[in-house]
């Protein structure tokens, strides 16, 4: 694995209102699948720029993870898939898809949620909401499928047997 990154995007967080408890739970759950790898972060205001550079940065050093927490609802300063959508080259539809599946029964809201997915180059790209317990279920829901994704993104030709 060539690297795994979690993003912050938070005005609050960035300026030191507000602790990110949300990151670090989500660099938790991914530790968890993948306990030898090094978990990055990173930490960046609600700002369409410096979100569109700190994903484009993490694709050129060639991370193979970048989950995004934060800035996917309906609020004016919530601005990160559409600077997910001017990095990534194609999106992943399923997994944004698979999260709000999996959350909507216990939250209906999460059917709000604008979050996307998608590659740039070998990296992919997941966008998380900024709560804490909907950045957790979020990346819950698509750990199953995350080892592989990752497996297809890095040249794998070989898919799992239905069952």
């Amino acid at each position: 694995m060539a690297g795994i990154a979690v993003v912050t995007i938070s005005d609050r967080c960035a300026g030191g209102m507000r602790e990110d408890r949300s990151g670090p739970a989500v660099a938790t759950l991914l530790q968890q699948l993948w306990p030898d790898e090094t978990i990055g972060r990173g930490l960046v205001p609600d700002d369409e720029e410096a979100i569109v550079t700190l994903l484009s940065e993490l694709c050129h050093q060639e991370y193979q993870l970048v989950v995004t927490v934060g800035g996917t609802g309906l609020g004016p300063r919530d601005i990160t898939p559409e600077a997910t959508r001017r990095v990534i080259e194609r999106e992943v539809p399923g997994l944004p898809e698979a999260m709000r599946t999996f959350c909507a029964p216990s939250y209906k809201f999460a059917w709000l949620s604008r979050a996307i997915a998608g590659l740039k180059g070998k990296t992919l790209i997941v966008n998380v909401p900024g709560s804490e317990n909907g950045a957790k279920e979020s990346v819950q829901a698509i750990l199953p499928l995350l080892s592989h994704a990752l497996e297809i993104t890095s040249g794998g030709t070989e898919h799992p047997k239905r069952g």
